[in-house]
């Protein structure tokens, strides 16, 4: 068995189904096991699942990178139009009756006619939301630039496709997510100042 054998024996097609699977099963299996998924969730389980669709049927890589940043800016386009709809859909990450008791928080803000200057505080607090998005779709499209450049159907593009998949977490992921938890602690801390309520009494925890 000579060397190329050996790397890719199963052909570039089964290998990439076997790339793409492993995180696709991870993602049913933790959604078994919590029954809760999350924005985030959706957004890289699409995004795994597209990047395989598409490299099975073989496109180009500017196709393959064109894939890689319309997700995440088609999720930063859809909280943008939400924030100025007023029907703002971070707070369904954020600030939610599961997390926060939200009549109690309410209820103050209203008595200290802080209400106005809470929503202000989180709708601009919910761009940056927008921004964590377009960062990522700027950097998978560069990514995927970088990294794809063998014709599709070779073993090197399959290669090519896992290495995009591998660098995209500690790339992409890291930092975006480091943006939603700054966003996340300024929300809830804007909120404990606001209401003069310590956060842990505002938090709904399982007991």
């Amino acid at each position: 068995m000579n060397g190329t054998e050996g790397t890719l024996a199963l052909g570039p097609k089964v290998s990439l189904i076997l790339a793409i699977s492993f995180p696709l099963c991870y993602g049913v299996f933790s959604f078994i096991r919590s029954r809760q998924v999350n924005f985030v969730s959706i957004l890289g389980f699409v995004s795994v699942l597209l990047t395989g669709v598409f490299g099975l049927l073989e496109l180009n890589p500017l196709t393959m990178a064109i894939k890689e940043a319309s997700v995440p800016l088609i999720i930063a386009i859809v909280i943008l139009v939400s924030i100025r709809m007023g029907k703002n859909v971070v707070s369904s990450l954020f600030f939610n009756e599961d997390v926060i008791d939200l009549q109690r928080v309410y209820a103050v803000l209203d008595e200290r006619n802080s209400r106005a200057r809470f929503d202000d505080m989180f709708r601009k607090s919910s761009y940056w939301v927008v921004f964590s998005f377009l960062l990522s779709s700027v950097l998978n499209f560069t990514l995927a630039r970088i990294i794809l450049q063998s014709q599709p159907g070779t073993e090197e593009y399959t290669a090519e496709i896992g290495k995009l998949t591998g660098l995209s977490f500690p790339i992409i992921a890291v930092p975006c997510t480091i943006i939603l938890v700054v966003v996340m602690f300024y929300i809830f801390k804007q909120i404990t100042k606001m209401t003069d309520i310590p956060l842990e009494e505002l938090l709904k925890t399982d007991k």
